[in-house]
């Protein structure tokens, strides 16, 4: 089969590779239809993720069709159109009893530190991902979905992560009625996070990026209040006057171990490798929410130490809250919200590029060209 294959930082190509096999008799093997390439996946083509291996197919973002299963899967059948979640995970362990998927504690060699993702380095089990014609997927009857039929491929794609994350980013912020919510980051979990802060209850809506392009699409899409961090002195001042000096309810980190705005940071953590990211958005995120503010952080960030202003969030005694999204369990209300009309999801898709082309995408993506928002790769027939 042809997949997506890393061979080392900034360097992938599309080879041939073996087909997956079912290993286990709860194995499906899914022929994929299109995939996506995520903010975070961006992070292992610059090399920032511990153990990433060369040879490795990223991509945990994908749909497809029952190609194959395994002798005691029941939910699902060949030919079926499905969905899968980007979390592995085993459905019975303490974690995911609770609800807990992206803490699985039974699939992955790592488990005391992380749970499981396709195509997302050893660290995370080293699941080969869905950039690729075929994928393996395990726990079949736990993990993917059968796609409505009147749900869009490409809306169900975006159910499978960014949609999910930027619903549950919003959930841990622990929104009321009437709350300042600011974001951080107009990507596609940040623009997902700010249109979910609508739903539950915000009464003011702020992103804040550096990239014009993905603000207007802040205000078209999310209908935030937006502003361009590389045009204002201090960003953290700026959001104290726009909130009368007390400072926002609730802030998002969407942004996570990449983030531009302070040199030092940004050099210390994605160009020396010194830091697990540059937590510039979520120092920013502490000292700009008020007293006894609630910080969200969906944004991903390298197992080790990063410099974060701690002391700062101890004495305005903020309650910090983060996971990596347990993406299966918010379907059922996003269903809701996208066949009410609510939410278009693939509305933040900008690019489509063939799976042959992938190397292109992930260029275009990472240097914020021609307006990128969202590359989706089509892999197969329809």
């Amino acid at each position: 089969m042809r997949a997506m294959v890393y061979r080392g930082p900034y360097k992938i190509r599309v080879e041939d590779k073996q087909m997956p096999s079912i290993e286990h008799s709860n194995d499906a093997i899914i022929r994929v239809t299109k995939a996506a390439v995520c903010g975070s996946d961006l992070h292992l083509y610059h090399g920032m993720m511990p153990d990433t291996r060369v040879g490795m197919t990223f991509g945990h973002e994908f749909v497809g069709v029952v190609h194959e299963v395994g002798a005691s899967v029941r939910s699902l059948k060949p030919g079926d159109r499905v969905m899968v979640p980007a979390n592995i995970y085993c459905g019975s362990c303490f974690y995911c009893a609770r609800g807990l998927y992206s803490n699985c504690h039974n699939v992955n060699a790592n488990a005391t530190a992380a749970g499981a993702l396709y195509g997302y380095s050893h660290t995370v089990g080293g699941y080969d991902g869905g950039q690729a014609e075929y994928v393996r997927v395990p726990f079949a009857d736990v993990g993917p979905s059968v796609i409505p039929e009147w749900l869009d491929d490409e809306d169900a794609l975006m159910m499978t992560d960014a949609l999910a994350t930027g619903y549950f980013g919003a959930q841990l912020g622990e929104i009321t009625e009437g709350d300042t919510v600011v974001v951080f980051g107009a990507g596609p979990v940040g623009l997902f996070a700010a249109k979910s802060a609508w739903f539950m209850g915000a009464g003011r809506v702020i992103v804040i990026d550096h990239l014009n392009y993905r603000l207007e699409k802040a205000r078209t899409f999310a209908h935030a209040e937006t502003y361009n961090f590389v045009e204002i002195d201090d960003i953290v001042v700026h959001l104290k006057r726009a909130t009368d000096y007390f400072g926002a309810d609730v802030a998002i980190d969407a942004v996570g171990a990449e983030a531009d705005g302070n040199v030092i940071q940004h050099v210390t953590a994605a160009k020396l490798k010194l830091q697990g990211g540059s937590p510039v958005a979520l120092n920013w995120a502490i000292d700009s929410v008020r007293k006894g503010g609630v910080i969200s952080v969906m944004g991903a960030y390298g197992p080790i130490y990063s410099a974060i202003k701690f002391g700062d969030a101890m004495n305005k005694g903020l309650t910090l809250r983060m996971n990596q999204a347990p993406m299966k369990r918010q379907w059922p209300r996003l269903l809701e919200h996208i066949k009410a009309g609510y939410l278009k999801p693939n509305e933040i898709v900008t690019h489509r590029f063939p799976l042959e082309d992938i190397a292109e995408a992930y260029h275009v993506f990472s240097a914020k060209l021609d307006g990128c928002i969202k590359p989706v790769i089509i892999v197969g027939d329809q």
